[in-house]
């Protein structure tokens, strides 16, 4: 069974651990992700399979824009619809909020991100050059207007 839920200050060793997996030099410390945590700008989301963690998104509103920082999903894990799951929880949020655009970053080398991004109607806007530190990675930054917006499955 899968359940999104938010995360708690406790399960936050395990995402740094995630972060440090997955984005290797460029990942998220424990310390910065402790911190955001903190101070409270940020939603943190956790995705549960069968009760276990799986996967987890950070997003925002800043009162300028609607952007979702960070979405990660277990290599295991992967293949399952997660990442989908995660990203319209997102989506769903930011229409609470009733933004009328969302905003992300993605590797331009992340190809399964771009896909699903782009089947949930994110356009590109730009690319920022060397974004991901210390590896000088591009990031592409993308958008998607949420008025009239409906995913592809």
């Amino acid at each position: 069974m899968i359940s999104l839920r938010d995360l708690t200050e406790a399960d936050l060793p395990w995402m740094a651990e995630v972060e440090r997996e997955l984005f290797g030099a460029s990942a998220w410390s424990r310390e910065l992700i402790t911190h955001d945590y903190r101070y409270g700008f940020a939603r943190y989301r956790g995705l549960e399979v069968d009760g276990a963690l799986a996967g987890y998104s950070v997003y925002g509103y800043d009162g300028d824009a609607f952007h979702l920082m960070n979405l990660a999903v277990l290599p295991e894990m992967r293949g399952r619809g997660l990442g989908r799951a995660l990203l319209e929880d997102f989506l769903a949020e930011a229409r609470v909020e009733g933004v009328g655009d969302a905003w992300l970053e993605v590797a331009v080398t992340n190809e399964a991100a771009l896909g699903l991004y782009r089947a949930h109607g994110f356009e590109d806007v730009r690319v920022r050059r060397k974004y991901y530190q210390p590896e000088g990675v591009d990031a592409l930054v993308m958008r998607v207007a949420l008025r009239g917006y409906e995913p592809e499955h």
